[in-house]
């Protein structure tokens, strides 16, 4: 039978968001109906909310929750089950592409979510977004896995591929770029830079594995960054040391830091070593400009992360299994909490950066 939810509706037109009780249908035979505990709240979700429309959107793309019904095909999960929704497939599968969640509104209209909606008390879900927990880990914390945490320690683990004793650094420390300091922290690279216009969210970021801050708002960042990795002992063919970082994560998306990390990185020697990898994680609004000659010269490379270039399947166990052992500290990362009700005062705050790490609603 049809299951009764309040979801957070993005108009057409402008004006805020709005919550709406609808009906979810009965599962189809690939999808799972979740009663939702939390949800994170992630800053690409006011690209949608500023964005153009052409129809209302269901937002929200990480959460837990519980298994109240799946489809007859589903064998991975069964009622009562603890899950996660995310917005990645969890594992791929060439033979069926997920089914997009859309809801009928009570004006008649149908509202449209990019893969899931996790903004509402109850979601349904195509069951390749849909995760198990397991019984023992907590169900607040945990909903920034399935978007933040996946993203942000993703593209450092599986995207870059950092390792051991290589310099990283991180342009935007909040949830998203936490998570790819700890992830930095994790695998033992050094120095690990944080770079943000905030000093307060500088010394957050220390408690992630930060092991130095950069003000963008005092100094030049490239700059900085240059003068932290310094290599003495490492020479360009004009006399001067190599330096920059061997990463630059762009955890923003703006022009500015998507210019700013490909000058950051260290570029290479001709003959003896290749330069530093930049990869962007943001989502980005504008167009950008690179140094194509620089790229060319220095033997750099420019690289996009999406997802943290994760699957959920393989991925959220391991980053369960961290914040057990004490690498991720999600309880720490979670620095605001508001109930569904409060949904406009998540998002503003959120745009107004008042939210340190990641913010999430609770929904039970």
């Amino acid at each position: 039978m049809p299951t009764p939810a309040r979801v957070v509706v993005c108009p057409q037109g402008p004006g805020p968001l709005r919550i709406e009780e609808v009906e979810l249908p009965d599962p189809g035979p690939h999808q799972v109906v979740v009663k939702q505990l939390a949800s994170g709240v992630c800053h690409s979700q006011l690209h949608q909310m500023h964005g153009p429309r052409e129809r209302p959107q269901l937002l929200g793309h990480e959460s837990t929750g519980i298994v109240l019904a799946v489809g007859s095909e589903v064998s991975h999960v069964r009622e009562g089950d603890r899950v996660m929704v995310t917005w990645v497939v969890r594992e791929p599968d060439a033979s069926r592409l997920p089914k997009m969640a859309s809801l009928r509104l009570g004006d008649g209209s149908v509202a449209h979510s990019q893969n899931t909606f996790t903004w509402a008390d109850h979601t349904i879900a195509d069951e390749q977004f849909v995760v198990s927990l397991p019984d023992d880990a907590p169900t607040d914390v945990t909903a920034i896995i399935g978007c933040a945490v996946m993203t942000g320690a993703g593209a450092v683990y599986h995207t870059a591929g950092v390792q051991r004793g290589e310099s990283v650094a991180v342009f935007g420390v909040g949830g998203v770029g936490l998570s790819a300091i700890t992830a930095a922290a994790v695998v033992g690279a050094d120095p690990i830079i944080a770079v943000d216009l905030s000093e307060e969210k500088l010394d957050f970021a220390r408690r992630f594995g930060a092991t130095i801050g950069v003000n963008a708002s005092e100094v030049d960042p490239v700059e900085r960054i240059h003068e932290l990795t310094r290599r003495p002992d490492e020479l360009r063919l004009n006399g001067e040391p190599v330096s920059g970082a061997d990463y630059a994560f762009d955890c923003i998306g703006v022009r500015q830091t998507m210019e700013q990390i490909m000058p950051a990185v260290r570029g290479g020697v001709i003959g003896r070593s290749t330069g530093g990898t930049a990869v962007l994680v943001g989502v980005p609004q504008t167009p950008v400009e690179l140094d194509a000659r620089d790229m060319l010269i220095a033997e750099k490379k420019y690289i996009g992360s999406i997802g943290g270039s994760c699957r959920p399947d393989r991925d959220f166990p391991m980053f369960l299994r961290w914040y057990r052992e004490g690498e991720l500290d999600l309880d720490a990362l979670v620095t605001a909490r508001y109930p569904l009700d409060a949904i406009n005062e998540a998002t503003d705050a959120l745009e107004a950066g008042e939210i340190s790490g990641r913010s999430i609603l609770e929904l039970d």
